[in-house]
């Protein structure tokens, strides 16, 4: 380890000593299962959740020797060190099919089950707004933020793109979204009311933790939103907020991205009840997270109609989701559903970028997917459409429940419920993530693990 340079997660096997496994970190997640006459290595708990529930973490410079029967740490000076043994939270049912063919499936029906979960016991009516036990702690500091730096990578910096929109709306403060792999190579002006709040599934993503110690390194205050209980990230950052999610075990992240879409609206409608929104406004939000499960559940209603799009548009290469405002990360996030789970080359846009050149690919075989809900923008989005179509491009369209207008211009409609444009991001991902799925069991894919790509980023 004294030789080696970089950073590594390393299991080593001799065939002179099969009944051992040799394990060091640095920079990258080793987890330790312990179960009844067996132990395992590896990067994520989510892939040894089903043998045991008792797990413990390596930290940088640590070495383990696993034995069947036995597990022994060390640190550089060879020095046995004690070590925490953490439950998992998830149980073995959880990590299951459930009678779905594909997790990834089973995982996108459990949608409404996580937006309770992530919820529970955080709603509070009485203080018109939310209670979180993780940030009780640091209440004082947290008050004195006055910009903070969201990252994350994939579809964690999505869904910080829409806490992003939350953060400055609801409770008025200054907020950047950062990619993990690029903060960490360009210098960032932050102070003492600064915060970086970390957004990540697994909590081992490498690029978010390297951003995330670089900021700590300069004393900026730290924060996280992780979906596994002592995790990497969950153990850095100064304070933070649980996910709840459950295990997420198809590669492509589907439920766990509803729920930090949620968690970062808990935050945001706490950092707001902080600062300037008034109670009433607090407890109208707070009401309206409570109705996402049953808003989720509409979408579902409509599966076979959108596995009937899903089919009829599986033999396109190409494709172009667009949207404005709330709407523009869901379309970044649709756009690499699909090049996940079906290879299909998508691309996400903003629609106002329409004219500044995407709109030269559109012809009869490049077809759009429009978030064309009611609110602020919808007469932008339509006239986008109505530009789309004049091209002879292939329209499909996400519209809220009693849009008539819509069918104008497509029959190829999926609908959502009437729900505030804050918190329709949480709702109207869900058709995008059926779509692609189908798509990709339409083209004999395996859907819960894509070519190429690891459920947890490790290594950068």
């Amino acid at each position: 380890m004294r030789l080696l340079e970089g950073t590594y997660g390393i299991a080593v096997f001799d065939k002179r000593e099969p009944e051992k496994i040799i394990t060091v970190r640095l920079g990258s997640p080793i987890v330790i299962g312990l179960g009844e006459g067996e132990n395992f290595v590896s990067s994520d708990v989510s892939a040894i959740v089903r043998h045991t529930r008792d797990v413990i973490y390596l930290e940088d410079g640590e070495a383990a020797v696993i034995k069947a029967d036995s597990h022994t740490v060390f640190n550089l000076d060879k020095e046995r060190v004690k070590k925490e043994v953490n439950g998992v939270e998830w149980s073995i049912e959880e990590v299951k099919k459930g009678g779905f063919e594909h997790y990834m499936l089973k995982e996108i029906m459990e949608g409404p089950n996580v937006l309770l979960e992530s919820a529970r016991g955080r709603i509070l009516d009485s203080v018109g707004g939310v209670k979180l036990g993780g940030l009780e702690n640091v209440e004082e500091r947290v008050s004195k933020i006055e910009r903070i730096v969201i990252v994350g990578c994939g579809s964690a910096y999505y869904a910080g793109l829409v806490g992003k929109y939350l953060l400055e709306e609801w409770a008025g403060i200054p907020t950047d979204v950062e990619i993990g792999s690029e903060l960490r190579y360009r210098p960032l002006e932050l102070n003492e009311n600064s915060a970086m709040l970390a957004v990540s599934q697994s909590g081992e993503t490498a690029d978010t933790l390297a951003a995330l110690e670089e900021v700590k390194r300069k004393g900026v205050f730290t924060l996280g939103i992780v979906n596994v209980v002592g995790s990497t990230i969950a153990r850095a950052v100064d304070a933070g907020v649980y996910n709840h999610a459950g295990p997420e075990i198809g590669v492509a992240s589907t439920k766990a991205f509803l729920s930090q879409m949620e968690v970062l609206a808990l935050v945001s409608l706490f950092l707001a009840r902080q600062r300037r929104m008034s109670f009433d406004e607090g407890r109208r939000i707070s009401e309206e997270i409570l109705r996402l499960p049953d808003y989720v559940k509409t979408i579902f209603s409509q599966e076979e109609k959108i596995k009937y799009l899903a089919y009829k548009y599986a033999s396109y290469d190409n494709f172009l989701y667009i949207g404005r405002k709330y709407q523009m990360p869901i379309a970044y996030e649709g756009a690499l559903k699909l090049k996940e789970i079906s290879y299909i080359h998508a691309e996400g846009y903003g629609a106002g970028e329409m004219k500044h050149g995407p709109i030269a690919m559109i012809n009869e075989n490049f077809p759009t997917f429009a978030i064309s809900l009611f609110g602020s923008v919808y007469e932008k989005i339509i006239s986008n459409m109505e530009e789309i179509k004049a091209r002879g491009g292939p329209l499909l369209a996400l519209a809220t429940e009693g849009d008539k207008r819509v069918m104008d211009l497509t029959e190829d409609v999926v609908y959502m419920p009437s729900i505030s444009e804050p918190l329709a991001p949480i709702i109207s991902v869900v058709p995008f993530q059926l779509f692609a799925y189908y798509i990709g069991v339409a083209k004999g894919y395996n859907v819960d693990k894509p070519r190429n790509l690891a459920k947890s980023v490790t290594v950068e």
